[in-house]
């Protein structure tokens, strides 16, 4: 089974919109959203079955005893994240502030705090003719690299005897990119055409090749700015990384994602124009020229 991983290097270039397509081209039996900050994916999938749910544990966090707390303020205190605080005679914990140090545990004269694994998010599993892994991280929480690995393990455990696995990745550089890059076959890196998209470009490019993973590009609205496209493209040419298409600004694409459908299922210049980013895919993953797709008309 070919892996197939998308990321952009900033967020809104239509990484999502462009997953959903070539995941409905190929039709795809297995699929994860490792974006697990702002997971979409979903939106655009028909799940017939509902989900196996997992507790995601991330690091420790501060939890208070209220009935051994004498609110005497000690652990307030010494917090130097102001996560703890003591209202109506008792200590109560900032969840979202909290730290997991310990600090107001060894302080405390009552030994009323404590420390306990914080449930920092949860894991989602469909399984029917598909699989599809997918997972949310609570606002603020860490550990992100460890809940893309597992949405990853997750996925590939349970997917069918299928040819291609197609994973939608998070924006940027940080730990939940890095850990979705590895073990992928190819990464399809969806460009904007800005100043700041091709910035973010460059940074995306150099972290994913320190994993020596194989990449290839394609600029999304790239009508928007061709001066910019021109810039990724001969960024790509020199870099000697494969260009693989350019899709247009398309209002049809935009009806389509809200109204929860691809764009690969609406006959639009952008549906044609991520039908050959997908042959071109095909033909750098070495799989074999696939049928006609049975969705919107063929250009």
């Amino acid at each position: 089974m070919k892996k197939l991983l998308l990321l952009s290097g900033k967020g809104g270039t239509g990484k999502t919109t462009v997953s959903a397509a070539l995941v409905r081209l190929a039709r795809a039996r297995a699929m994860a959203d490792c974006d697990v900050d702002a997971p979409n994916l979903h939106l655009v999938l028909d799940r017939a079955s509902p989900p196996e749910r997992f507790d995601f544990l991330g690091g420790d966090k501060a939890a208070v005893d209220p009935e051994t707390c004498t609110g005497c303020g000690s652990c307030e205190a010494h917090c130097r994240f102001e996560a703890i605080a003591v209202r109506d005679g008792r200590a109560a914990v900032n969840e979202y502030a909290c730290e997991g140090c310990g600090v107001c545990a060894l302080v405390c004269p009552e030994r009323a705090v404590s420390l306990q694994r914080d449930l920092a998010g949860t894991r989602e599993l469909y399984r029917d003719e598909t699989v599809f892994s997918t997972a949310t991280l609570k606002m603020g929480r860490g550990s992100s690299g460890k809940l893309v690995t597992e949405v990853k393990l997750a996925m590939l455990k349970a997917a069918p005897a299928c040819e291609l696995s197609i994973v939608d990745g998070s924006p940027g550089i940080g730990c939940p990119v890095i850990a979705s890059v590895s073990g992928m076959d190819l990464v399809l890196v969806v460009a904007e055409p800005s100043g700041s998209g091709v910035s973010d470009l460059g940074r995306l490019i150099k972290t994913a090749e320190t994993f020596q993973t194989r990449l290839a590009v394609c600029v999304n609205k790239y009508d928007v700015s061709p001066k910019h496209t021109a810039e990724i493209e001969e960024f790509c040419r020199v870099r000697g990384i494969p260009f693989v298409g350019k899709i247009p600004f398309d209002p049809l694409a935009a009806e389509a994602a809200n109204g929860g459908r691809s764009v690969a299922d609406t006959d639009c210049p952008a549906g044609r124009a991520v039908r050959e980013i997908y042959r071109e895919v095909r033909g750098l993953l070495d799989l074999a020229p696939q049928p006609t797709f049975q969705g919107a008309p063929e250009p």
